[in-house]
């Protein structure tokens, strides 16, 4: 992470009021749709999640059945609320030594959910490139971040002091053709009932007609799946 403000670094764990994450119904529903299905992840993979947080989706990985996973997070005051069945797969260790250890082996997803923004731009890229030595053959990264083509994506950009840099569909595109990645998967999250997601739907399409330079994505946060160049 960047650590240019170690004073909200040093205040994130009250700040975010840590948790361990419960894992329901839809939760599990949620990580199917938004990432096991579109990265064709399966139960014989193996994961690496850099900036796990609470462990969300490392106990939701446990509860698909998956065996070799790994996840690290530099914040110590989160191995308390990671959840029971993934608390052994949670190391508190820098980014940059883990993508550069080799002694970890290769992964054949690794996945960063709301981790870029944190980062300096020349940091993101240094970091994507850095991973691709810790991917398998065949092996796809996942990442999410706050949508800032989308005026939906700006609070979740801007509401935190420690985002260092804004992404957009283009952006993203960019940053992972210059880290050696083939033009990625874009899609946005799903949020809230069906319900509202109809009616969001709804919206995006009118206003999507009626303005001039609409955005490429509405919702407000953004993930894509990125493979290394053939």
């Amino acid at each position: 992470m960047n650590q240019r403000a170690p004073g909200f670094y040093g205040t994130y764990a009250s700040h975010k009021g840590y948790a361990t994450p419960q894992l329901g119904h839809k939760q599990m529903a949620r990580f199917d749709a938004e990432i096991w299905e579109p990265a064709q992840c399966s139960p014989s993979h193996s994961f690496l999640e850099i900036g796990c947080g609470t462990g969300a989706f490392l106990g939701y990985l446990r509860k698909k059945g998956v065996t070799r996973l790994l996840g690290i997070d530099h914040d110590s005051a989160l191995a308390s609320v990671i959840p029971d069945t993934a608390r052994h797969d949670f190391v508190c260790r820098d980014v940059w030594e883990v993508a550069s250890d080799e002694s970890l082996g290769r992964f054949d997803r690794i996945v960063l959910l709301d981790v870029l923004e944190h980062f300096e731009a020349s940091d993101a890229l240094r970091l994507l490139q850095s991973l691709r030595g810790r991917l398998a053959e065949g092996g796809r990264v996942v990442i999410k971040v706050p949508n800032a083509g989308s005026p939906w994506g700006l609070p979740y950009q801007y509401g935190d002091l420690t985002h260092r840099t804004a992404f957009a569909p283009i952006s993203v595109r960019q940053l992972a053709d210059a880290a050696g990645f083939a033009p990625p998967l874009l899609y946005g999250q799903r949020q809230g009932s069906a319900r509202r997601r109809i009616t969001d739907a709804l919206v995006g399409r009118f206003l999507s007609w009626a303005l001039l330079n609409p955005p490429e994505i509405w919702a407000a946060n953004l993930y894509a799946v990125l493979q290394v160049k053939p």
